[in-house]
């Protein structure tokens, strides 16, 4: 992950666009309709930065679907505080970072569906969700959008728990990185 966003740099010789931004819990309350309009602003972004040979088309849906899934988790489940999400673009490979606060209870029952979720091949264990959601009807749909990304769309995942000050929660990062080409 390069670390100093925020601004447009040359590394390694190639190209690297960077962006970050905070989506500040007040005064304007933080909801799922936020989720696609910021997933679309970043994917827009980004897709006007691709190189030869990368669809903007495509690369914008991509990185759409890549943050509105993960962005979604985090608003969904934040326990208060700020939703930062930094992103980058560099040698058709888009990475981002995005940083929430949860309670206890939420992190570790997210750290045994992350466990579970590991532990099997992505593309066998979409179906079986699939599956289980159209035989049940008031199943959740847990982890589809993390399952698609890992199966269609080949994105690398990985997941940080923090929890220095326990009475402010567990502070979790999600870092997922999608390449375009």
């Amino acid at each position: 992950m390069v670390e100093d966003f925020g601004e447009t740099t040359a590394v390694n010789g190639g190209n690297a666009r960077q962006f970050c931004l905070t989506l500040n819990a007040e005064p304007l309350e933080l909801s799922w309709h936020h989720c696609g309009l910021t997933s679309d602003f970043i994917g827009e972004y980004f897709s006007r930065a691709c190189g030869k040979g990368i669809d903007p088309v495509d690369a914008r849906h991509s990185i759409s679907y890549m943050i509105n899934e993960i962005l979604e988790n985090a608003i969904k489940f934040r326990h208060g505080g700020d939703v930062v999400i930094h992103s980058s673009l560099e040698d058709q490979t888009f990475e981002i970072r995005i940083v929430n606060r949860i309670d206890q209870e939420t992190a570790t029952k997210f750290q045994v569906h992350l466990k579970a979720l590991l532990e099997r091949e992505p593309g066998e264990l979409l179906l079986e969700r699939i599956e289980e959601n159209a035989l049940n009807p008031d199943s959740s749909g847990s982890g589809l959008g993390l399952l698609t990304l890992m199966s269609d769309y080949e994105a690398k995942l990985g997941w940080s728990f923090t929890s220095e000050r326990v009475s402010e929660g567990v502070e979790l990062t999600t870092y997922a990185s999608l390449r375009l080409s």
